[in-house]
């Protein structure tokens, strides 16, 4: 290390130093990072630093009890200064998620994202089953409530059973739409201050630059396109946990302990997003390979307690993890690998200087093209803060730090543009991804998303440029301070996050609501919305979680394998239903198709496997009409109770007919 990062890494903390089984500074990087030196000794620079703590600030510093008392009290005045800054800046963080999800407050049931409307269903769906596990101890890992008589392997589907289970008193009080924005807001909220928390005791001593890299971990441009529909993505607050623990390991002189610590966070974070937690794991990977490969030197003291702890983490959570992953894989209706559609989302690269969507300079229109939908928006930078983070990339550049987290963002960048690499929505060349795309694991990710990982690093660096500027000591600190403040409002303020854009949706119907379905569907039958559930039709989701998934459905929005087999690729949808993709064409068109003999046949046979005892078509659905039409041709004529139109097919679903 040269003396310029010695420098730049302060030493640890007196309060760390003093604990030998927790050799790990205060606020200064961690494990690996921080090197020997750093963690042994306190520097000239550090005593400076800490001018402000009083001569006696150690009760062994002079005798008398005096002394010690005003030792303590200042110890007690500080911690609790510290505790009201914690508090503020979570009420902070609070206040923002709470005016980026303040339209879908207002009504949550009665309001959703104005672009893809499945993954809010599903997710309700999800907490909806929640319930059932903890109130009628359901299976938890695999379900028949919706794709029957198929079911849907819930492992393969992230069912965020470590957020809904706890979130189940909100679901029975308030449903599962509350739940979901509680989530939401949660999720934002809550990964800003983990990342606060873990900043501003582990690497940086000034609270705003904790502040501010917290803050754009929580309330990136990537982390607002996830949260209209992927709760389960942007509630990372266990992240900042583990890739701390993981460093810790790096210096421990436990490292069975430390690394049991690490097995439960991921074990945890297993049952939030899997994929969020394998980002996770390959991010530290790289960090810590880039930290090796400038300084080999620290590897002979780092080996030895990461190897042990790193083994004790995969023994506990293996064994934690076995079962559910084996059903995950193994299971039934288990997939191999996405659709070759889904591995191909990548970023165009002028997504990383455009602004988001739902930011204060995001345009909707102008990003159609450099990403895969709207809720994948993984980039999203803006010119300023892409400027910025090079820019504090050079000046910091003699920092081990600074130089492995740029190795690390860029390596992720690079992956998250896919397979074909594009400017513009122009193909320039072939992108590594090709080459990694079909390896196990990997070959469930999709690319995109490997930009939340550069949004991170992009976090820290803000976080790290910002507490060395407020380290400066110029003749004039205001005029250096005040150039911080306007710098870092030119780059985020394009990307300040604007509350959510929703529109409203069909309620759940009174028939449902008021139990009217339950004189008509037994146990073992199903109640099929009109059109069929599936990707663009989930509305008959929302029916079933509003009832705590009490009757059964059809189809559905869920990842299985092709045509039902088990072990096939991936896609969205169960088996291909050739009446529910007619009825889909009907409430999308509103034309009523020609039905002869054969196709009368195969819906009956159809309502037959589903075993099938109403089918409801709500009076407020798109094309109501033409949908009632072509149904009574199907089956034969209906009748109107309450708000939906009601066909009794149990005679013609029985199979004993």
């Amino acid at each position: 290390m040269t003396p310029a990062e010695s420098r730049a890494l302060p030493a640890p903390h007196p309060e760390t130093a003093a604990d030998s089984d927790e050799p790990v500074s205060y606020r200064t990087p961690v494990g690996l990072v921080a090197g020997p030196a750093t963690l042994t000794d306190v520097s000239a620079d550090q005593v400076e630093a800490d001018s402000d703590t009083p001569a006696t600030s150690s009760p062994e510093s002079a005798p008398g009890e005096p002394t010690r008392s005003r030792w303590w009290r200042w110890t007690r005045r500080r911690q609790w200064t510290r505790r009201r800054q914690h508090l503020a800046v979570g009420g902070l963080f609070l206040l923002a998620a709470v005016w980026v999800t303040s339209r879908i407050w207002l009504d949550p049931s009665g309001r959703v994202a104005s672009l893809y409307t499945g993954d809010p269903a599903q997710v309700q769906f999800f907490l909806a089953h929640s319930v059932r596990v903890v109130l009628h101890g359901e299976y938890p890992f695999y379900t028949e409530q919706f794709n029957y008589p198929d079911g849907v392997n819930l492992m393969a589907n992230t069912a965020v059973l470590a957020l809904g289970i706890p979130m189940v008193p909100v679901t029975l009080l308030f449903g599962p739409a509350v739940s979901f924005v509680v989530l939401v807001t949660l999720g934002l909220a809550g990964t800003a201050m983990a990342w606060y928390l873990v900043l501003s005791r582990h690497l940086v001593r000034t609270p705003l630059a904790a502040a501010v890299g917290g803050w754009f971990c929580g309330f990136s441009p990537a982390m607002l396109s996830h949260a209209s529909w992927h709760p389960n993505i942007i509630s990372q607050f266990l992240l900042p946990f583990i890739v701390w623990r993981v460093l810790v390991l790096t210096r421990s002189r436990r490292p069975v302990r430390d690394g049991a610590l690490l097995a439960l966070l991921v074990t945890a974070q297993a049952f939030i997003n899997e994929e969020i937690l394998l980002f996770t794991a390959l991010a530290c990977g790289v960090f810590l390979l880039a930290v090796l490969a400038q300084e080999p030197a620290r590897w002979r003291a780092a080996w030895r307690p990461l190897g042990a702890g790193v083994a004790t983490c995969a023994l506990l959570a293996g064994a934690l993890l076995a079962y559910p992953l084996y059903v995950q894989f193994a299971g039934p209706m288990a997939y191999h690998g996405l659709s070759d559609a889904v591995q191909d989302y990548g970023n165009d690269i002028a997504a990383f200087f455009a602004q988001g969507s739902p930011t204060l300079g995001g345009n909707q229109r102008a990003n159609i093209n450099l990403a895969p939908n709207y809720s994948e928006e993984n980039a999203f930078f803006g010119w300023s803060l892409s400027l910025l983070a090079i820019g504090i990339v050079i000046w910091l550049r003699r920092e081990l730090i600074v130089r492995a987290l740029a190795v690390t963002g860029i390596f992720f960048a690079v992956l998250s543009l896919g397979e074909r690499v594009s400017w513009w929505d122009r193909e320039l060349i072939t992108g590594p991804w090709q080459w990694l795309v079909h390896l196990p694991l990997l070959d469930a990710v999709v690319p995109t998303r490997f930009g939340l990982i550069t949004s991170v690093v992009v976090g820290l660096l803000l976080a790290l440029a910002v507490e060395r500027a407020w380290a400066l000591r110029p003749a004039d600190r205001r005029t250096v301070r005040t150039l911080t403040a306007a710098g870092l409002a030119f780059a985020l303020l394009p990307i300040a996050p604007m509350p959510l854009r929703m529109v409203s949706r069909p309620p759940v119907p009174d028939f449902i609501t008021a139990d009217r379905w339950r004189a008509y569907v037994g146990p073992d039958q199903t109640l099929v919305p009109i059109p069929v559930p599936s990707m663009g039709n989930t509305h008959g989701m929302r029916w079933a979680a509003a009832t705590n998934l009490d009757f059964k459905i059809p189809g559905g929005y869920f990842l299985a394998p092709r045509n039902g087999n088990t072990g096939d690729a991936g896609r969205f949808g169960g088996r291909p239903s050739g009446v529910g993709q007619l009825l889909e064409e009907v409430a999308t068109t509103g034309r009523t198709p020609k039905l002869d003999d054969r196709q009368r046949r195969r819906f009956t046979d159809e309502l037959r496997h589903w075993r099938a005892a109403i089918l409801v078509l709500p009076l407020r659905q798109q094309n109501a009409e033409p949908l009632r039409r072509t149904v009574e041709e199907l089956v034969g004529p209906g009748r109107q109770e309450l708000d939906v139109w009601v066909w009794d097919v149990r005679a013609l679903s029985d199979r004993s007919v």
